[in-house]
């Protein structure tokens, strides 16, 4: 059974959720370290672990980041994990907290600490890349093996469209090369069974920008295909003594607002 130590003193197998979750949260710190190296003076916002994998969120300044350049990136990882760092807790006073990336000209994690209660503040240090963290972290960083960073996207700081967009970068990690290759091989099958790109190869259905983002078209293959589950699914709900009910395909502003579905989508 494959474990893996962390800095909290627990040791868990990596089939463990939270492990996981360590591990790809250090990941993210990892990560963070390499576009500090080639890439100074990088601001940094969050940057958590996810369900699969982890992102941050940087700003680049008047620097570009490609799908080109994530190979650079993740060669460094690579060579910083090897370099046997590991991650070193501290606690600092908030007013201590905020000097130091008031010095370092980091506004984001600045406006994170200010939005935290007085106290004392921890910070974690892997190399020469420190960030606010309440970790726990893994306890060796070179027991990240096997690094893949998968997609570069845009994000406004704090979901707010008014503030800065920042760049998103996604990656995953495994303590051994095969489980990478393992996810990779599965991602690429999950790929070839996608229902967007199965409807455009057989003409299923097909979406329009001015109907409405994820909102289908069905095309004369795909209706016929759903009339026959359609059928089937009337014919099951019928035996199990299920009743139709029909509803409204538009509702008032009201119910949205209720469904909380307002909040999100009200301005599109």
């Amino acid at each position: 059974m494959l474990t893996i130590a962390f800095t909290d003193g627990t040791i868990r197998p990596w089939e463990d959720d939270e492990a996981k979750r360590i591990f790809w949260h250090s990941s993210a710190h990892l990560m963070a370290e390499a576009l500090e190296a080639l890439y100074p003076g990088v601001k940094f916002g969050v940057g958590p672990a996810v369900e699969t994998g982890f992102y941050y969120d940087v700003d680049l300044g008047d620097r570009q980041i490609s799908d080109a350049d994530l190979k650079a990136v993740e060669e460094k990882m690579i060579a910083l994990a090897r370099g046997k760092e590991t991650f070193e807790r501290t606690e600092v006073s908030k007013a201590d907290a905020l000097k130091y990336f008031t010095e370092k000209g980091d506004q984001y994690k600045c406006e994170l600490i200010q939005d935290l209660e007085d106290g004392k503040i921890t910070f974690y240090r892997n190399g020469n890349f420190t960030d606010l963290c309440r970790g726990p972290h893994v306890k060796h960083v070179d027991d990240i093996k096997a690094v893949k960073l998968t997609a570069i996207a845009g994000a406004y700081w704090k979901g707010d469209q008014s503030r800065n967009q920042l760049t998103r970068i996604y990656g995953v990690t495994f303590p051994k090369k095969s489980m990478l290759d393992e996810y990779l091989t599965m991602m690429e099958e999950a790929k070839k069974r996608d229902h967007r790109k199965l409807g455009k190869e057989m003409e299923l259905f097909t979406f329009s920008q001015r109907v409405g983002l994820g909102l289908p078209l069905w095309l004369p293959r795909g209706a016929v295909m759903r009339n026959i589950l359609e059928g089937f699914l009337r014919k099951k709900q019928s035996e199990m003594g299920y009743l139709p009910v029909v509803t409204p395909h538009i509702g008032s502003k009201e119910l949205y607002v209720t469904s909380g579905h307002y909040a999100k989508y009200g301005k599109d």
